[in-house]
């Protein structure tokens, strides 16, 4: 469905004497993500777990290597091109916009403009008031609805790929749960392959294969019993904290 063939992205690294020399951030990465699969991508801040989620996305270009959608090279297409294809992307910030209401995003990523059709899409997310789709997506909305809205128009279009790039930030711990839930439902009903990027162990243990990127590199694929002696290693915390002496044995009870 999706297949990464050595997929490179370098930098200029600033630091380097002669302001010259290059800073590998995805060094070498192939993988298959099979269709209808739940994808969780997690490791250390700075592996490159963002970053890999981006490289697909088109948002930055690769240096070197091959991606694959459905058995089309995409390496070169543009992030237009490929959401044509069916690939989606949430940002872990979403973007607020001045002078846009939630039915405008709506019907902006659904094709659709009847109201009924747009309600239907936000019981999707857990919003049932046709006044929410009057609100506009800036300081009126907290961080919780902001969030629901990205999920809502990430959804409209029933991408054959969507991608989550950490949804749990910025939302309460009890919106975790049901946000897992509704993206696994989504997965499930539309053979949605789904590719979550976390340090959060809820989105780990719902993924039916996680990804450890680790200095830009594999570390590890599997399940959840194979990846948390890694991670306790490594000092992840399910909610992307540390806890003091390095350990975080407390967060995986």
């Amino acid at each position: 469905m999706l297949e990464l063939k050595d997929v490179k992205f370098s930098v200029t690294d600033a630091e380097a004497p002669d302001g010259k020399a290059m800073r590998m951030i995805i060094d070498g990465i192939s993988f298959n993500f099979e269709r209808g699969k739940f994808y969780a991508i997690t490791g250390p801040n700075g592996s490159g777990k963002t970053t890999l989620a981006r490289l697909i996305m088109g948002i930055n270009p690769t240096t070197s290597g091959s991606i694959f959608f459905e058995k089309k090279n995409i390496t070169t297409l543009s992030i237009t091109d490929r959401a044509r294809a069916g690939i989606a992307y949430a940002f872990q910030h979403p973007a607020r916009f001045k002078g846009i209401t939630c039915r405008d995003l709506l019907s902006i990523a659904s094709g659709k403009t009847d109201e009924d059709e747009l309600v239907e899409i936000i019981k999707r997310v857990g919003i049932c008031s046709y006044d929410f789709l009057d609100k506009h997506v800036n300081s009126e909305l907290s961080g919780g609805e902001i969030k629901k809205i990205e999920l809502a128009t990430t959804i409209a279009r029933n991408p054959k790929l969507a991608i989550y790039d950490e949804p749990d930030t910025g939302i309460d711990l009890w919106t975790i749960e049901p946000m897992v839930y509704l993206l696994k439902k989504e997965q499930e009903k539309y053979n949605t392959t789904t590719i979550v990027v976390s340090h959060n162990r809820t989105f780990l243990e719902a993924a039916d294969s996680i990804l450890l990127i680790r200095d830009g590199r594999i570390a590890y694929t599997g399940d959840m019993k194979g990846v948390e002696p890694i991670l306790m290693d490594l000092s992840l915390c399910p909610f992307g904290e540390f806890l003091e002496g390095g350990k975080n044995a407390e967060c995986f009870r």
